[in-house]
């Protein structure tokens, strides 16, 4: 049996892009132990994940906004003893950071990466036994199968598989519930948004469809953004904030997906939840959702579409 651990801690949007490489190893390598070190908050979607069998949280995060307090120096101290108890064959960092590049220097095993050219902060590769070349204009999702492909000695399949079950979490939800959509609206970044005004229109054009339309959101301001768009439609709630696995639920049981670029569309799409990604400020090329579903795509960088845009994709990949 073979130990490999995958470093892969943040975004959400990237942790989601690194599962198809992990289902592959599974199908690869089905007697291996696979672990993945993630940050803290996206734990709880990772442990989801079929294949995984030890997630390793960290909270580098929490630990860069409090450098003063006794207790982060401590459970750092604590995360590097942890990390360090296990023996690894083969350690895979496919973030391709300094931070991450350390983590994997601290773990015990040969360490993999992107070489100086492939990867996002070029001084991170100083710290891999063995580097890779990857095309940096390939899509996220190929360019983590790839990597791992070539650190572990396999060939990607072509099959695109996330290793969730979107039946099983989708029965999790209230079984009674009427069916419903989800807009999100919400993103890190302020050049991804789409304007307000258009989500309320968006939704006032999906009145007469029959399904009740859920705005989730992460931040007190992206919480005031749903209530007010919830208060100008008729029939739409902002639901209550929760852990990943719990919002991997809520999206499951979805009718459609309706987001702009953002971690959580492409969780949708990584579920197979019917869904329309709205682009504003990325390119969808390299990041867009991909997925087994229903997907389609409108606007672009520098070129956001209208919400009668949005409504007839919606209308073309039916529900």
């Amino acid at each position: 049996m073979s130990d490999v651990l995958f470093i892969k801690t943040s975004s959400l949007g990237d942790v989601i892009h690194h599962m198809p490489a992990v289902t592959e190893v599974r199908r690869n390598r089905p007697q291996a132990r696979i672990s993945w070190l993630v940050e803290e908050a996206f734990a709880p979607l990772v442990r989801l994940h079929a294949a995984v069998d030890v997630v390793i949280p960290v909270a580098s995060r929490r630990w860069r906004w409090q450098p003063h307090r006794l207790a982060s120096w401590r459970e750092l101290k604590d995360f590097v003893v942890g990390l360090r108890a296990q023996p690894y064959d083969e350690i895979v960092d496919s973030q391709g950071l300094v931070r991450t590049a350390v983590m994997a220097k601290l773990a015990r095993g040969r360490r993999h990466g992107y070489d100086a050219q492939s990867v996002r902060e070029p001084p991170a590769s100083r710290f891999y036994d063995v580097v890779h070349h990857v095309d940096r204009g390939l899509h996220a999702i190929v360019r983590n199968r790839l990597l791992t492909a070539l650190a572990l000695g396999h060939a990607p399949d072509g099959v695109l598989d996330f290793g969730l079950d979107r039946a099983g979490l989708a029965s999790l939800e209230a079984p009674a519930r009427a069916p419903y959509g989800i807009l999100l609206h919400a993103t890190a970044r302020h050049g991804k948004e789409w304007p307000e005004q258009s989500w309320i229109d968006l939704g006032r054009m999906l009145s007469g469809r029959g399904v009740e339309l859920l705005l989730p959101w992460g931040t007190g301001v992206e919480r005031d953004r749903s209530a007010r768009i919830a208060a100008a439609l008729g029939r739409a709630r902002v639901p209550d904030r929760g852990p990943l696995d719990a919002v991997a639920r809520l999206i499951a049981g979805a009718s459609f997906v309706i987001g702009v670029d953002t971690g959580l569309l492409h969780l949708a799409a990584a579920l197979g939840v019917p869904l329309v990604g709205i682009f504003v400020g990325s390119e969808p090329g390299l990041t867009g959702p991909m997925g087994m579903g229903q997907i389609a795509v409108v606007g672009g960088k520098a070129a956001p579409p209208s919400a009668g845009e949005v409504v007839a994709a919606l209308a073309g990949i039916g529900r």
